[in-house]
C-alpha cells in the first residue's frame, strides 16, 4: 500500500518581503528538520526571504517558486462581506492564496503542510502516514460535543495525492468561497468530512492545536508556561492574531519581542519548546 510521502511542505512569501527572515519563521523549519527527518523539505514561495536566518535554513530546503492564485486576486466576492472588505482592505487576501496553494501543492505532490507559525515537537508515528488524509480538530469535546461538527484546521495537513477528501474539499473551496476568513477552509473541511467520513482521519485537538486561537491558549504560549507537552506533535502559533504591535488583545507579546534572547531565557511554552532548535 502507497504512504503519504515523507515530505513536508512549506507555502511562505506571497507578499514582499520587506523585513529579514523572522526567527519564529527559522524555528519551524529546524524544528521540522530536526524532529520529522523528513526525506525534503519544499519551499513554495512568490518573494523569496532575506536574512541572516534565512541564509542559515536555505541550504536544508528545496525551492518552487510559485504563481499568484488568480482566482483570489481577481474575485470580487470580497464586497459581499463586511469581513471580507476588511480582509481586503488590510492586504489579508494572501492568506487565501495560500489557503489554494497549499491544497494544490499537496493534490501534486502529497507528503505534509504545514503553516509556518507551527514548532514541531516530536515526530509523527508511522500509523499517520498509512492514512488517506490527516487533520486536526481546532475544537475539543468540551468546546463542541459532536466530533462531526467540530471545526477542521488547515494549519497541518498530510495527504496522499489522490486522496478523494483533499479532491472534493479543494473542488467546493471554490465554489463556497465567500471573502471571509475560513468559510471555504476549515468550516469547509468539516462539512466535507460529513459527507465523506471515511476518507479522512481527524486528530484530537491536543496533536496540533493545543492552545487554542483564544486568549486563554495564545497567553498560554508566550506568556503562560505549559510544559505538558504529551500527546503534542506540533504547536500552532496563531501568529495573525498577536504578530502586529498593536494586536494586544490576545497577549502583548508581539512578532518584535520574538527573538533569541526571548527563546533562550524567557520561561513561557513557546520559549521553553523552541529554545532546542537554536543552536
Amino acid at each position: 500500500m502507497t504512504e503519504i510521502p515523507r515530505i513536508f511542505h512549506f507555502v511562505f512569501g506571497l507578499r514582499s518581503q520587506n523585513e529579514p527572515f523572522h526567527l519564529l519563521h527559522y524555528l519551524c523549519l529546524e524544528s521540522c528538520r530536526q524532529v520529522n527527518q523528513p526525506e525534503v523539505i519544499h519551499f513554495h514561495y512568490l518573494n523569496e526571504p532575506w536574512g541572516y536566518w534565512w541564509d542559515r535554513i536555505r541550504p536544508h530546503l528545496v525551492l518552487h517558486r510559485v504563481d499568484p492564485e488568480p482566482f483570489v486576486r481577481d474575485t470580487t466576492r470580497y464586497a459581499n462581506t463586511p469581513e471580507g472588505r476588511i480582509i481586503r482592505q488590510r492586504n489579508l487576501d494572501y492568506a487565501h492564496e495560500s489557503d489554494f496553494i497549499r491544497m494544490k501543492v499537496l493534490q501534486t505532490w502529497g507528503g505534509v503542510y504545514a503553516d509556518m507559525d507551527t514548532l514541531f515537537l516530536q515526530p509523527m508515528p508511522d500509523e499517520f502516514y498509512r492514512e488517506q488524509f490527516v487533520i486536526g480538530a481546532e475544537q475539543d469535546e468540551v468546546e463542541e460535543h459532536d466530533p462531526m461538527k467540530r471545526s477542521l484546521c488547515n494549519a497541518l495537513m498530510l495527504a496522499r495525492p489522490e486522496s478523494v477528501y483533499l479532491a472534493r474539499w479543494l473542488e467546493s473551496m471554490y465554489r463556497v468561497f465567500d471573502g471571509t476568513w475560513s468559510r471555504h477552509s476549515c468550516q469547509e473541511a468539516t462539512r466535507v468530512r460529513q459527507q465523506i467520513p471515511d476518507a479522512v482521519r481527524v486528530l484530537p485537538k491536543r496533536c496540533f492545536h493545543r492552545h487554542g486561537a483564544d486568549p486563554v491558549g495564545v497567553h498560554t504560549l508566550f506568556e503562560g508556561l505549559d510544559e505538558d507537552f504529551s500527546g503534542m506533535y506540533s504547536m500552532h502559533l496563531w501568529a495573525h492574531l498577536w504578530w502586529d504591535e498593536w494586536r494586544t488583545d490576545f497577549t502583548i507579546v508581539h512578532g518584535g519581542m520574538i527573538d533569541e534572547d526571548y527563546v533562550r531565557y524567557a520561561e513561557t511554552t513557546y520559549a521553553v519548546a523552541a529554545r532546542r532548535f537554536l543552536d
